[in-house]
């Protein structure tokens, strides 16, 4: 036979039933209480009957009573005391203003401590502190290495910046860094090599990305010996060359100190990554949001070579749009919204390789595209609405990054640029091994692992790029003020109202 267990009941009470107990408890005391109240039935309060007469020593136990009194009365006292003295002289430093030194508690001393750290962050986001800070690395810096992107080598370039390296007669060094080719088919690499190295000497590099903090490496990269282990997996190509060539310049001419390297370039071509693939560990802050080197910073790369990490180069504003959307800080600034940028650049571009690379659809316009972009990748607004601002956000930072692969033809040569001499491009190349660049550049090309030619975009690109070199020529850059946020934030909201009571949902042609 088999005996099923019961199993037992739940202890567990709706919340009606749990209150309606203890309701009812609530009730039966205060019932029992005045029952007890009519019937006469008090609690008498006990009483100390002190020290009885029969007890011996009681004149002894009443004295040390009597003491202990007084001195808990004393004690009372001192503290009344000294808690005064205290509140007085908190008072006299309050008044005389001794305690501006101490941590401000007051809401009005936090405000104004918040505001000043906002306006110090401010001056460092503006175009002339950046500027001047450029011009700071370009002074203290033996060699000048000016970074370009492979996808857009002509465009990464800047005039102002390469005469300003040049005028000082050979004292300085120019050199530049196709960074990014891991991102350009290697035909068009090889054609914008030789295209390049006949004005300036020409290294190729491929910086990784996937470095860690010095932190970071302190706690996980501890061998048994408690020594530190920075070697790293990340793919680099064109270290060796590239501190190998440092090297050389630092022996022939800086023989008793160190040789400061600048390294410059406009937003995004990869700076502060090249640093960060020399020392084998991340120094200097790099992401894809563009701009996030405000100030100059050194960095020990060995004892011979110190490389200076600098601020973009600010892009003038009378370069084309095209331009502006890809070397300038203008969305990250909002003088520019993602969407006008993505449809600046996508009329440079081949609408069917675009097509591939994102695989949508066909087309009309640039806000078709980004709106098919935007449910493809599942960008949605309220109301299942395609959010356009963040499509193109999103497509902007793959244009800027290291994650699209988009190349451009090389130019015909027609001689020289304006602000190069034959006798600047020879004493360029002076001192420098530049058979072994060239070989060594075409043992990196073959190493590297490049995209076919068939699944990158072909971009037009508009020439060089011009720059703002000098303090003064950057116009006053307007200060945003809490009375203009709050009339920003009132007339939007008031927009939005209107709109809503609108039965018509109005949608802007981009194009």
């Amino acid at each position: 036979y088999f005996f099923l267990e019961l199993k037992k009941a739940s202890k567990r009470l709706s919340c009606a039933k749990r209150f309606k107990i203890l309701k009812k408890v609530r009730e039966h005391h205060r019932k029992v209480r005045k029952e007890a109240k009519k019937s006469g039935i008090r609690r008498k309060a006990k009483k100390d009957i002190g020290v009885p007469n029969s007890a011996p020593f009681k004149e002894e136990v009443l004295r040390e009573a009597e003491q202990k009194k007084q001195e808990l009365e004393e004690l009372r006292e001192k503290n009344r005391l000294a808690k005064q003295k205290e509140r007085a002289e908190k008072r006299k430093q309050e008044t005389d203003g001794t305690a501006a030194d101490a941590e401000p508690k007051s809401k009005k001393a936090k405000k104004a401590q918040k505001q000043a750290r906002a306006a110090v962050a401010k001056k460092k986001s503006t175009k002339k502190f950046r500027c001047s800070e450029l011009n700071k690395v370009i002074e203290a810096a033996d060699v000048i290495v000016e970074v370009l992107d492979a996808r857009d080598p002509l465009g990464c370039r800047c005039p102002q910046l390469e005469e300003a390296v040049l005028k000082h007669g050979g004292k300085k060094r120019l050199l530049l860094v196709l960074n990014k080719i891991d991102l350009v088919p290697k035909d068009n690499l090889e054609k914008w090599l030789e295209y390049l190295q006949v004005e300036c000497p020409t290294l190729v590099f491929k910086s990784t990305t996937c470095l860690q903090d010095r932190t970071v490496l302190e706690k996980k990269q501890r061998d048994a010996s408690g020594l530190m282990d920075h070697s790293r997996a990340g793919l680099t190509f064109g270290r060796d060359s590239l501190m190998q060539t440092l090297n050389d310049l630092a022996s022939k001419e800086c023989s008793d100190g160190m040789l400061k390297v600048g390294v410059v370039g406009f937003p995004n071509v990869g700076k502060s990554s090249i640093i960060n693939s020399l020392k084998g560990i991340r120094v200097c802050c790099a992401g894809v949001q563009r701009g996030m080197t405000r100030c100059m910073q050194e960095v020990h790369i060995s004892k011979k070579v110190k490389m200076i990490d600098s601020p973009a180069i600010v892009a003038a504003p009378s370069n084309s749009g095209e331009k502006l959307a890809l070397r300038s800080l203008r969305v990250e600034e909002e003088e520019e919204s993602p969407a006008e940028a993505a449809r600046v650049l996508l009329k440079q571009c081949t609408q069917e390789h675009i097509m591939l690379q994102y695989n949508v659809p066909d087309y009309r316009n640039s806000l078709e595209f980004l709106t098919f972009l935007a449910k493809k990748r599942g960008y949605l607004q309220k109301g299942a609405l395609p959010n356009v601002e963040q499509a193109a956000a999103v497509f902007l930072g793959d244009w800027t990054g290291a994650k699209l692969s988009y190349y451009n033809k090389t130019p015909e040569r027609r001689g020289l640029p304006p602000h190069l001499t034959n006798a600047m491009v020879t004493e360029m190349h002076r001192g420098l091994n530049m058979g072994r660049i060239h070989m060594a550049n075409e043992q990196i090309i073959k190493r590297v692992r490049c995209p076919n030619q068939a699944f990158s975009i072909c971009f037009s690109s508009k020439g060089l790029t011009a720059g703002l070199l000098r303090v003064s020529e950057i116009p006053e850059e307007k200060v945003v003020t809490e009375e203009d946020i709050s009339e920003q934030t009132f007339t939007s909201k008031s927009v939005v109202a209107n709109l809503g009571s609108s039965n018509q949902q109005l949608i802007p042609e981009l194009d």
